[in-house]
């Protein structure tokens, strides 16, 4: 069985920063690209990043280059979302993502609440 559990989420102040974490099972880690997504109250998913199965290539929503890190480690089957820099605007539930190979959404964890208010 598929299991995807996010961690790390909180309340923090603008311009703070919080490290999310995401524990897979269940599937060959190494072997899938992931994702996360994110969404804000009352808004649809929105895509924040990708990264390849190696680590090779990432790729973010233009609004949080240059203030988001998504990396992994295929050792310990974890994903992780180093977030810099966060806006009110960042607020959302955040998920992580497990892709199929065309890049589609395959599972999703259960999410954890970011909120950034002062």
């Amino acid at each position: 069985e598929v299991q995807l559990v996010e961690s790390g989420g909180g309340l923090v102040q603008p311009g703070g920063s919080l490290r999310l974490s995401c524990a897979a099972s269940g599937f060959t880690f190494s072997s899938s690209g992931m994702s996360w997504v994110r969404q804000a109250p009352g808004k649809g998913l929105e895509w924040v990043s990708t990264i390849t199965s190696d680590g090779r290539i990432i790729s973010y929503t233009d609004s949080m280059k240059g203030r988001f890190t998504i990396s992994r480690d295929n050792a310990k089957n974890t994903l992780y979302l180093q977030m810099n820099s966060l806006k009110p605007e960042d607020t959302a539930v955040y998920f992580c993502t497990k892709l199929r190979y065309d890049w589609t959404i395959d599972y999703r964890g259960q999410g954890t609440q970011v909120t950034v208010s002062s």
